[in-house]
């Protein structure tokens, strides 16, 4: 069960993810910092988090819990619960840690976290990144990862219903 606890303990608090952050930055790691629902993960989010994970040393995922991402996206979502997504997440090798916020957006732990790098997917302009400007105060920098054609989870959703 080695492996499971690995996984486990990806999973931090807010507290604990400011807490791990600052012995990363202490030990010189550029940490990396994207954010979203992930609730059916598919190829597109896979290519956004290995580009991000490419940027630095850390890649920090910020994921809504359910309640947000119900808020954002409708009564019906989200498809898996955020115990689920969040697991399934941090069981990616290229994920380092995995934090739930409750907020419709992540400004409030990217401003506890401080990221070196703010990664968004194509589909955001500078303008529209949330946090963008905070990183960029503190010397950081925004990163716009192109979005893979055809893959989102809301067609993947339609698609299944069409079945």
């Amino acid at each position: 069960m080695k492996n499971m606890q690995h996984i486990n303990n990806k999973i931090l608090s807010a507290e604990q993810l400011v807490e791990q952050s600052n012995q990363w930055k202490e030990q010189g790691k550029k940490i990396v910092f994207t954010n979203g629902c992930f609730d059916i993960l598919h190829r597109g989010h896979l290519e956004i988090l290995t580009t991000s994970a490419g940027f630095g040393d850390i890649l920090v995922v910020g994921m809504n819990t359910d309640a947000s991402v119900k808020r954002l996206k409708g009564e019906h979502r989200p498809v898996n619960d955020e115990g689920f997504r969040s697991w399934m997440m941090a069981s990616l090798e290229m994920v380092d840690a995995v934090c739930l916020f409750n907020e419709d957006t992540p400004l409030e732990l990217l401003q506890k976290l401080s990221p070196d790098i703010l990664v968004k997917g194509g589909d955001y302009k500078l303008s529209q990144i949330v946090g963008a400007e905070e990183v960029i105060q503190h010397g950081g920098e925004v990163k716009i990862v192109p979005l893979l054609k055809g893959y989102s989870t809301s067609a993947l959703i339609q698609a299944i219903r069409q079945l």
